[in-house]
């Protein structure tokens, strides 16, 4: 089995965990392991990761990769139950460093089996666990147009979702979908206009991959499971690929660093309503030097904020 995925903003996020020898970290979102056998290379035999992924063949390779490295926890599941997995492995609020890194892996978009990539034929799946779920072929040809041309315009930000939704119920009543370029090809004909340097349908496929793996829910979660997780001054950065993404890790970050406005103003704050967050710094972009060699980094964006606590 290959490993090859080259992880995003790498240096900045072990500068950013402030990775020693004795911590314990958690990679929420495995994928093939460069964030995490990076973390292993800086830790000692104290030092422990646990590290999650839903994708099973991610879970596949890092057993391959990893071996039998009883520094590390390897966990197949959602990085929703990032708190129940925290407890389990006996850790919950002792990690130094939770880690995020979300969206689609390379090894994901690249196989075309997976049916993430609008340019390579494949099976319209979309899932990242695919062993369970319903496919994006189950969802597109069963959803309403309203609600295509919803998801489209919400999670893709396609000024064009009507149009493609339309298009899309039209050409399914003709024959079911079952496969990506015939889904690219309905879209590439419903826009009429082109984005320099974007196939026409990036929004579409973008929009209900979120759907499908229901990633918006899924990171809210995730990012509330790190408050449990995280020991006092132990950091969570959250690297994100879109708009959309990023605002969800902002927002979060923002809510957990203020008091709870209902007690604004009172002489005596309790303890459940001080702030639970710290901000560290101003969020972090790949550098050009990264971008050149990785031009799959360019849309990244990372956040950090350290739990508050004794």
């Amino acid at each position: 089995m290959t490993f090859e995925h080259t992880p995003v903003l790498l240096e900045e996020v072990l500068a950013a965990l402030q990775v020693r020898e004795a911590g314990r970290y958690l990679d929420a979102t495995f994928g093939r392991g460069g964030h995490t056998a990076a973390i292993l290379e800086r830790i000692g035999k104290q030092g422990r990761v646990v590290a999650i992924d839903r994708d099973p063949d991610a879970i596949r390779a890092g057993r391959e990769r990893f071996g039998m490295d009883e520094r590390l926890m390897l966990v197949s599941g959602p990085f929703s139950q990032l708190a129940q997995v925290a407890a389990q492995a006996g850790l919950a609020g002792g990690f130094d460093g939770v880690l995020l890194d979300l969206g689609v892996s390379s090894p994901q978009l690249d196989n075309a089996a997976r049916g993430f990539s609008f340019a390579q034929d494949g099976p319209l799946d979309m899932r990242m666990n695919n062993a369970s779920g319903m496919t994006a072929a189950d969802w597109l040809n069963r959803a309403s147009e309203s609600e295509i041309a919803r998801v489209i315009r919400e999670y893709g930000e396609e000024r064009f979702a009507k149009r493609i939704a339309h298009a899309i119920v039209g050409a399914r009543v003709q024959e079911p979908l079952s496969r990506t370029l015939r889904l690219a090809e309905i879209v590439a004909a419903a826009v009429p206009m082109r984005e320099p340097g974007k196939h026409p349908a990036t929004r579409t496929f973008q929009a209900i991959r979120i759907q499908v793996n229901q990633e918006f829910a899924e990171i809210e979660a995730a990012l509330e499971g790190s408050l449990i997780a995280l020991a006092p001054q132990g950091r969570v950065c959250a690297i994100s690929f879109h708009s959309l993404e990023d605002g969800i890790v902002k927002r979060f970050i923002q809510k957990h660093s203020q008091e709870d406005p209902v007690y604004a103003g009172l002489p005596e704050v309790p303890a459940h309503a001080r702030p639970k967050l710290r901000r560290i710094g101003k969020a972090i972009h790949p550098s050009e030097a990264e971008v050149s060699r990785n031009p799959r980094a360019r849309s990244s964006i990372m956040r950090v904020a350290e739990r508050m606590g004794a």
